[in-house]
């Protein structure tokens, strides 16, 4: 009786030890992660330096993001999480690229004269038989592109809750194009390209400038591969084809990762022979379209070591994917300077660069204006870990707005290059971060939480992707592969923090203070 009373006992005491290991603690777990999940995201005054240890932060698994996504996006989440509304200074005339006057009335000029050579070509063109719609030209002082223009800072392109956005991907979407013409940089080559480099100044890219009925303007960069296939193997990277995808992409992951680097992208369905040939104003460009033997609407390059019709892009039979680029402000009045990437890759089939030799390569570029001091060297690397995700080994320059002076944001431009490759990490686009081993608090902050099952990278992007009118824009190989790989740029940083410990390596650019959690830039890069 004694020997079952003492069993009956035990096996009371397992199952309660039992109900309180297994059921219990985990709903307290619960319940405690939920509070903290749901304050995190309510508010801008969040210290996420201070209050919380950075391990804790990232790395802990919470079951509560379950029952809280079922209510929001993860999309929604993420840019509601409170590493995503850090608050700015207070921005001043200085800390703003162009005021209001000023491109008003540089733009009402601008128009101006397009309305006098317009009409003077509809002219020449009657004569010669060719007609020429004349669409006219609207003027909004409160267009998306001209709000656009006004929003760029000395921080990024458009801030975090710039509702002008979204209307200009809308815009550059659905706006009606009234003229097509070769971008700035293949009027420069006047059709005379050099065929004995190896990296060709245009040809294959193959962009156009688009105007809009609202005066706005976009590069148009045509689809030249279809989403499954992939860059071949022995293509190296500067004949690698651009890929109008890659550009949406790009945005869509800058945008994620809080950069804000890179111009508006959208995609778009462009009738090339209604809103290319027939409006435009440049006799070269009507020249290099033709019928092809399937009775589609074709046109090529200017460059006449690709003026063939096997480099042609082609609609189906008159409708051509491609990207939409928003257009920076004029280098008149927003001037911007094009400066080597210190980590420029060698563009011949047998050359090397020496940081591809030199593993100390980087303790001589931190001796050297401007990488010697602020925070140009922090932004390179951001640049480097944007590229690495994408796949993108072709950065062989950067940019900056001349107003802003050396601790000015990085340009993110020409993204075309990126997501050739799902199935290869190229690990030495990643040189600037293991060599100089240091990272911006906030970068690392937000890759860690891209990290996580609930913010999980894969998925923001996906849903961010799906907005887009081409959707879908990337195939599920590569957005598997940008989780992949940033699983890779956050174990080089661990392994250089536990090469040179966190305070040399993680570098703070933001500070918590009375009225919330602020930027604030490095002041060095040790």
């Amino acid at each position: 009786m004694r020997r079952d009373r003492l069993l009956v006992a035990v096996t009371l005491v397992t199952l309660l030890a039992a109900d309180v290991h297994f059921v219990l603690i985990p709903r307290l777990k619960t319940w405690y992660h939920l509070s903290r999940e749901i304050c995190a995201c309510r508010g801008d005054n969040v210290s996420l330096g201070n209050r919380v240890p950075t391990t804790d932060l990232w790395l802990s698994n919470q079951s509560s993001t379950v029952v809280y996504a079922e209510q929001v996006s993860k999309l929604e989440r993420l840019f509601r999480h409170s590493l995503y509304n850090i608050r700015l200074p207070e921005l001043g005339p200085d800390d703003l690229i162009l005021q209001h006057e000023e491109l008003m009335n540089y733009h009402k000029r601008k128009m101006t004269r397009w309305e006098r050579l317009k009409k003077f070509y509809i002219e020449a063109a009657a004569a010669s038989n060719i007609t020429i719609p004349d669409h006219p030209v609207t003027f909004d002082p409160e267009a998306s592109w001209l709000r656009f223009h006004l929003g760029i800072n000395r921080y990024a392109l458009y801030s975090r809750d710039d509702s002008s956005i979204d209307r200009l991907l809308e815009d550059m979407h659905t706006g009606t194009v009234i003229s097509a013409d070769y971008t700035q940089d293949e009027k420069a080559l006047k059709g005379a390209c050099d065929c004995s480099q190896v990296v060709k100044p245009s040809g294959l890219h193959l962009k156009l400038a688009l105007k809009l009925q609202d005066f706005g303007k976009a590069m148009f960069k045509p689809m030249r591969q279809e989403r499954h296939e992939e860059t071949p193997e022995n293509f190296f990277y500067f004949v690698d084809f651009q890929r109008h995808n890659a550009e949406i992409a790009a945005f869509h992951l800058d945008r994620v990762l809080d950069f804000r680097r890179v111009p508006p992208v959208s995609g778009r369905l462009v009738n090339v022979t209604g809103e290319i040939l027939y409006i435009t104003h440049n006799a070269d460009l009507r020249n290099v379209f033709f019928i092809s033997p399937a009775n589609n609407t074709c046109f090529f390059a200017k460059c006449l070591y690709v003026c063939k019709s096997e480099y042609a892009v082609c609609g189906h039979p008159d409708l051509l994917e491609g990207s939409m680029s928003a257009y920076l402000p004029g280098l008149s009045i927003a001037p911007r300077i094009s400066i080597p990437n210190p980590w420029i890759r060698s563009y011949s089939f047998t050359g090397r660069e020496e940081w591809e030799v030199n593993p100390l390569y980087c303790n001589t570029i931190k001796t050297l204006y401007p990488y010697n001091s602020g925070n140009r060297l922090l932004n390179i690397i951001d640049m480097a870990i944007f590229d690495f995700l994408t796949g993108n080994m072709d950065r062989h320059h950067y940019e900056i707005f001349t107003k802003f002076g050396d601790e000015g944001f990085l340009l993110h431009l020409d993204n075309a290059r990126g997501f050739g490759r799902y199935f290869h990490d190229e690990m030495s686009i990643l040189a600037p971060l293991t060599q100089c081993c240091v990272i911006k608090r906030s970068t690392l902050l937000r890759l860690k939480l891209l990290a996580r099952s609930e913010y999980r990278l894969s998925d923001v992007m996906r849903e961010s992707l799906s907005r887009d009118p081409l959707t879908p824009v990337l195939t599920e190989a590569h957005l598997e592969a940008l989780d992949r790989r940033l699983e890779h740029v956050l174990r080089t940083v661990g392994r250089c923090v536990k090469k040179l410990g966190e305070t040399q390596v993680v570098v703070t650019d933001f500070v918590e203070s009375q009225r919330g959690t602020t930027t604030h830039p490095a002041t060095n890069n040790r």
